[in-house]
């Protein structure tokens, strides 16, 4: 299948990969399970987590390409484009799959929630390497899913499915978490790249031609996705990415007020203001006075 698929439904999915249907709105797959088949590429309207124990080649993610690790997690969520390029031949699968449509989770606790597990909208070299104690719990709640799925849908079905997958998100939080302390030194790394980021871009005249940067600007330069970006910062530093920013531009305002020579209005602009009443507002909000009240205090 060389042509861009669009999955819009659990089903479609299964069709593809020669998945039996359990459940309208969820499967889960063992792919040494299942025959042969071509791979794809395709925009995925559905939820889906990929389980990987071997490597298994190339993945394309978006436009880029991943070769996956043994032993990781990655999460896709609807509207992504996600697979692995076709070579015209039929290949057998390995790792475990868990579809499911965002109708399954409307209504529930964890389709109030799910916004919270911002892991989905990480790039796929962003993924969870997992321990092998880490493992035997996800694949606990693989088989409870599982178990669910084998037996006759009921009034219970729904709600023991979901309460089973959000204890697998909220395991998999945990994980990122556990990654992002056990790679400090990388972390470290990111955050010194980043604060040189937003050093280069105010001394530059980016700030006249396109505002103040935002936080996709930042992650793009630093080859990562901002919700990553977000989440390393807020557990390193306890603070958002957007703090950051402002923070960092409020620094940078400080030391251009010292400038008696330029107006206020003048120096808002030189950050990316294009109205210096926006500027003076965010400095007394950041600061506790307005900026020509802090000129003449120093």
């Amino acid at each position: 299948m060389n042509e861009f698929s669009r999955i819009k439904s659990v089903t479609e999915y299964n069709n593809l990969v020669g998945q039996e249907t359990l459940h309208p709105l969820i499967s889960v797959i063992d792919f040494s399970k299942v025959e042969p088949f071509y791979y794809f590429r395709a925009q995925m309207n559905v939820y889906a987590i990929f389980l990987k124990d071997i490597k298994c080649g190339n993945i394309t993610y978006g436009i880029n390409n991943y070769d996956y690790e043994e032993g990781t997690l990655i999460f896709i969520s609807p509207g992504q484009v996600y697979g692995i390029e076709d070579n015209g031949e039929k290949r057998q699968a390995s790792g475990t799959a868990i579809i499911f449509h965002p109708d399954l989770i409307h209504g529930t606790s964890l389709g109030k929630t799910i916004d919270n597990y911002s892991f989905f909208s990480y790039e796929v070299n962003e993924a969870l390497h997992l321990s092998a104690r880490e493992r035997l719990l996800i694949n606990q709640c693989i088989d409870n899913i599982k178990y669910e799925l084998q037996h006759a849908i009921d009034t219970h079905s729904k709600e023991l499915i979901v309460s089973y997958l959000e204890l697998f998100l909220k395991y998999s939080k945990r994980f990122y978490e556990r990654q992002f302390v056990t790679r400090n030194h990388v972390n470290k790394d990111i955050l010194a790249r980043f604060e040189t980021i937003l050093k280069d871009y105010f001394s530059s005249d980016e700030p006249l031609e396109s505002g103040l940067p935002s936080v996709r600007y930042c992650a793009d330069k630093l080859f990562i996705s901002p919700n990553y970006l977000g989440d390393l910062l807020k557990k390193e530093t306890g603070k958002s990415a957007q703090e950051h920013i402002q923070l960092k531009m409020i620094d940078v305002a400080k030391e251009k007020i010292f400038d008696t020579r330029k107006a206020i209005s003048e120096i808002a602009y030189e950050l990316g203001f294009k109205h210096p009443q926006h500027f003076t507002r965010m400095f007394k909000k950041q600061v506790g006075m307005s900026p020509n009240e802090y000129r003449m205090l120093n």
